[in-house]
């Protein structure tokens, strides 16, 4: 048996490539979109990928599994579990079987047995898998589980995304009990059980994800929260309470992955090479998105550009951001980023929308830019106190509950957009975050909103608690 591990750390999602090494085939767990990290790497190992299997319909990122089957025939293993609200809907499609618990297939001598764990979603399986290749006393013995977004190294899946991303109401409480009873029947197996989950820290599919990429149920038997908690109420409650808010965009992808991700166009993206040429363009596009580092944003940009900075929250942030029916132009610097792999970003939450992109060199031809400026907690800090700055904190409900500036108005990024009424426009804003990102995101919002006097607070509320400047937490004055 050989496992490959895949990784998109913008996504923080994992999936998994199964083969069999004596019959040379292989399966896909979970796949992204980027389905050729998958054939390329079959093909090193002599190997074919015949297959592709889900856990659950994702709401992260586009699933690869309908491109795999369309593109390289590969049969796909889906949930049958859950009410018609979530079965797949694009499965006449190619060869296909769905699945439920107790359902056995095999992918040569690798035999998967799927486990109904319902929570996260109520069509949510997981892959038991066993190598039987060994002609050994092990030919029975289990190697290790899939578990999608049931179980995470350190934590369990939300089971609210129905409700707060999707509006199925009244559908929390209930899949927060499912996924208690889902955790007494995996409580069972044996705990050398190796536990190959679908995400890692970052993801918003869970509030407290391990950093380590995998785990053993018996090391989450020990360490998990969620295996201690014997009492179904109060683990309820615990698994409800502090659940981040959703990126926007998980709708859509829960939709799509539902009814059929939409199989790539091959399409080039053009270089804007000319001042002429990117004037032009601009005459049309409405979405501009300039992708370089805060500093170089801040000292000066294009008009109407929206500064999401290429680093690991990238995709997450575009997602929540962008429009999806407009059409996109970046800006980025080639010496410091691969146009491919930002394109590959964006396709992945299926933003399929990019037109061109424009090299560094061709902005800095430009004669005319905008910029803002940042400032530290200490420059700052009297123009706040004296109401000359009004501040606007877009950090998480969360991380405002913890800990926030004095007379600060609390709008979290995503819905920055949304509430430009809530801006004051008598004077300059300072926004703020935890460490100057998110906030250099939101000047940008606002300056494209015709906001022009923004300021970011470098640091942001890290840096102003290390200077010892006041601040308002647990609703004692600090």
């Amino acid at each position: 048996m050989l496992l490959k591990y895949f990784y998109d750390d913008k996504l923080a999602h994992a999936s998994y490539l199964v083969g069999c090494q004596k019959e040379g085939v292989a399966i896909v767990i979970d796949p992204g979109r980027y389905i050729e990290q998958y054939i390329e790497f079959a093909k090193k190992e002599g190997m074919e990928v015949i297959a592709a299997a889900e856990t659950h319909i994702h709401a992260d990122f586009l699933s690869g599994s309908r491109e795999l089957s369309n593109l390289y025939h590969a049969n796909l293993y889906v949930s049958d579990e859950g009410d018609c609200d979530w079965k797949y809907q694009y499965l006449n499609e190619g060869r296909y079987k769905l699945v439920r618990e107790g359902t056995e297939f095999k992918i040569g001598h690798i035999k998967f047995n799927v486990i109904h764990t319902p929570g996260h979603t109520p069509e949510s399986i997981s892959f038991l898998v066993t190598d039987t290749s060994q002609n050994n006393y092990t030919n029975d013995k289990s190697i290790g589980i899939f578990t999608g977004d049931f179980i995470f190294v350190g934590d369990i899946g939300r089971p609210d995304l129905l409700e707060t991303a999707v509006g199925m109401k009244d559908t929390a409480k209930i899949g927060a009990k499912q996924l208690f009873n889902s955790i007494q029947k995996i409580k069972i197996l044996p705990d050398y059980l190796q536990i190959w989950p679908s995400h890692g820290a970052g993801s918003a599919c869970g509030k407290a994800l391990g950093a380590i990429p995998t785990s053993t149920l018996g090391y989450e038997k020990m360490f998990n929260w969620a295996f201690q908690c014997n009492e179904e109420n109060d683990f309820v409650s615990t698994l409800l309470t502090g659940q981040p808010e959703p990126p926007k965009y998980f709708s859509l992808m829960k939709n799509l992955n539902k009814y059929g991700p939409p199989i790539r166009k091959k399409r080039e993206v053009f270089a804007i090479k000319t001042v002429e040429e990117l004037q032009e363009v601009m005459r049309s596009v409405q979405q501009i998105v300039d992708i370089r580092d805060v500093e170089s944003f801040a000292s000066g940009h294009i008009e109407k550009s929206i500064n999401i900075p290429y680093n690991n929250s990238f995709t997450t942030w575009c997602g929540w951001l962008l429009d999806y029916k407009t059409e996109t132009l970046i800006i980025l610097d080639e010496e410091k980023v691969r146009v491919e792999e930002v394109i590959r970003d964006f396709e992945s939450i299926g933003l399929d929308n990019i037109i061109a992109f424009v090299p560094l060199q061709v902005i800095q031809r430009l004669d005319r830019f905008e910029n803002y400026k940042e400032k530290t907690s200490i420059e700052l800090y009297p123009h706040i106190k004296n109401g000359k700055v009004k501040v606007i904190d877009v950090r998480s409900e969360k991380e405002w509950e913890e800990g926030h500036l004095h007379d600060a108005i609390h709008i979290p990024l995503g819905n920055l957009s949304k509430q430009l009424d809530c801006i004051p426009k008598d004077c300059p804003i300072a926004l703020q975050c935890r460490t100057g990102l998110r906030s250099a995101i939101a000047a940008s919002i606002l300056q494209k909103a015709d906001i022009k006097e923004v300021i970011n607070l470098k640091g942001g509320f890290l840096a102003w608690k290390k200077e010892g400047l006041p601040y308002k937490a647990c609703n004692l004055n600090m």
